[in-house]
């Protein structure tokens, strides 16, 4: 599909998963969890090790059922790295215009870090689809309400600090979709190997989306 097409995919689903673990042995498994959940947008981070292995196996292994991504990018280079593999979408915690163009390239979304008003502004001319607001957890809701307000017209995706406790307040400031780390895929979990665990977070956080969609008109 365009870019424009996994754009929208990742707006409705309005949850985007970050799957970060000290091993990448067991991340294929914790995919499909997510998506037994009803996660369907989830990145690898290339904190992981071997990621673009990683990203390959999930690949194979769930195929068009998932948006896979790959986030922790930090330059052009390993963005196409992670393209090549399989990437549909690049998250990085900072704005890197080479790593849009690259990302442009290859008709692919892009959601580069941002924090400040210059920031966003930057990344969304130089061609960002959404733009991060990373870590949200110092800010919370209302620095993103905050931005919201001069820019409207910018996609915002809080990650760091959304939990089940915030979700709904960020969704309430205007963000088009939430990143979720930790307190989704939580370490413990994956090390237990325990993916009902992940499955039942994660049809939590479809709830909130869904609930708050469904009250508000969106």
């Amino acid at each position: 599909m365009s870019s424009h097409e996994n754009l929208q995919r990742v707006l409705d689903s309005g949850i985007v998963a970050v799957i970060r673990a000290d091993s990448g042995e067991t991340l294929a498994d914790v995919a499909e969890a997510l998506l037994a959940g009803g996660v369907e947008v989830m990145e690898v981070t290339f904190t992981v090790p071997d990621a673009v292995e990683v990203i390959k196996e999930v690949k194979r292994r769930i195929g068009d059922r998932i948006l896979l991504g790959a986030g922790t990018v930090l330059d052009s280079e390993t963005a196409r790295t992670a393209i090549l593999a399989g990437a549909e979408f690049i998250v990085s915690p900072s704005t890197d215009v080479k790593v849009i163009e690259m990302c442009k390239r290859y008709d692919k979304i892009v959601t580069p870090g941002v924090f400040t008003p210059t920031e966003v502004v930057t990344a969304w001319q130089a061609g960002a689809d959404i733009v991060k607001v990373f870590p949200a957890d110092i800010g919370g809701p209302s620095h993103l309400k905050a931005l919201k307000g001069p820019l409207p017209q910018v996609k915002i995706m809080p990650t760091g600090g959304v939990d089940l406790t915030t979700a709904e307040d960020f969704l309430k400031a205007g963000a088009c979709a939430l990143g979720v780390g930790g307190a989704l895929v939580e370490k413990d979990a994956v090390e237990r190997g325990d993916m009902d665990r992940i499955t039942s977070l994660a049809k939590q956080y479809v709830e909130i989306v869904r609930n708050f969609r469904s009250q508000s008109g969106d």
